[in-house]
């Protein structure tokens, strides 16, 4: 390996011991530049790449440290192509704003250029905060999806963040752009969501799933040059692809979803939703915190050919 600038193997000493302390013992660096290192994915065990300072190693196992020169233009490149926002941050969390085509978290099929590594890029401290691989992610949002997240940079806003979603004390508000016109100017959809029974990579409204309930309000309908609603989405459980199956599961597919929905008429090539607003209790402070995305260009461009005002769009 050409950009290999350090070969270890963990001896028995450290069998069981933390990738940065372990490293940080191997090689004479402080704790904190092993860490970063980690964070920057320099560091490889067994072949794979570090995704958490956390990750424990066994002994025997080998660590390799990648030249930080060549990695240097590996983080160039991912800095380029994950492009995000900061609408807040502070000592224990970050608000961003997720464009649309960014996967929040590493996955199947996604194991690099994601909203979490650019995090870390940006913040090293959050390296070790939350699951391994997915550093700072408490809740997420579809790929196709923009719109505003908070992410924790502490252990303590972590739990913080995890505890109020389990209790369903953070609030979710979307725009959504529908195919149709709802029947009633409001309404709630509450019908459990799981996953669809012939093709499991996707979910659905069936019987076997879990609790799921969308609030929707109209903000405007449109007639030209199809039938179209903007409405305004408040979830109150966040089940895998909620807004997207519950909306379509009343008639009212979104646009540019190819997934659940319909192709947009505009070729924006995504589903039209978007995060407008997240409110919750600071995880560390206690005090009441709201933030807003603005609405995004690719949004604003199918609202204008419906003939809609930029104003149109919900902020809250």
């Amino acid at each position: 390996m050409s950009d290999r600038a350090g070969h270890f193997e963990i001896p028995a000493s450290l069998s069981g011991e933390r990738i940065d302390r372990a490293l940080s013992l191997l090689t004479g660096r402080s704790r904190s530049d092993t860490a970063k290192m980690v964070a920057q994915g320099c560091v490889q065990i067994d072949g794979q790449t570090a995704r958490a300072g956390s990750i424990r190693v066994p002994a025997g196992a080998t660590v390799d440290v990648i030249d930080t020169q060549a990695s240097a233009a590996v983080r160039e490149h991912h800095r380029e192509i994950v492009p995000f926002d900061v609408l807040h941050v502070d000592a224990d969390i970050v608000v961003v704003d997720k464009p649309a085509g960014v996967v929040t978290h590493p996955g199947s099929g996604h194991s690099t250029g994601t909203l979490a590594d650019a995090l870390v890029e940006r913040y090293p401290d959050m390296a070790d905060v939350g699951q391994p691989g997915r550093p700072g992610i408490v809740h997420r949002l579809d790929r196709g999806t923009s719109g505003v997240l908070v992410c924790a940079r502490s252990s303590r806003a972590y739990d913080g963040l995890v505890e109020q979603l389990s209790k369903r004390q953070v609030h979710r508000t979307y725009a959504a752009l529908v195919r149709g016109h709802p029947s009633s100017p409001t309404g709630t959809i509450d019908a459990p969501i799981g996953r669809d029974r012939e093709h499991r990579t996707l979910m659905a409204v069936t019987s076997e799933g879990r609790e799921a309930r969308t609030h929707y309000s109209v903000v405007e309908t449109y007639v030209h040059p199809g039938e179209a609603s903007l409405l305004r989405c408040r979830l109150e459980t966040g089940r895998t692809h909620q807004i997207r199956v519950h909306l379509s599961s009343i008639g009212l597919p979104l646009l540019g979803d190819l997934t659940y929905g319909v192709p947009d008429p505009f070729g924006i090539g995504r589903p039209l939703l978007h995060a407008i607003r997240l409110a919750f209790q600071h995880p560390v402070t206690g005090a009441d915190v709201s933030f807003g995305a603005p609405m995004p260009d690719d949004f604003a461009k199918a609202l204008a050919r419906f003939g809609a005002e930029p104003s149109a769009f919900p902020t809250e």
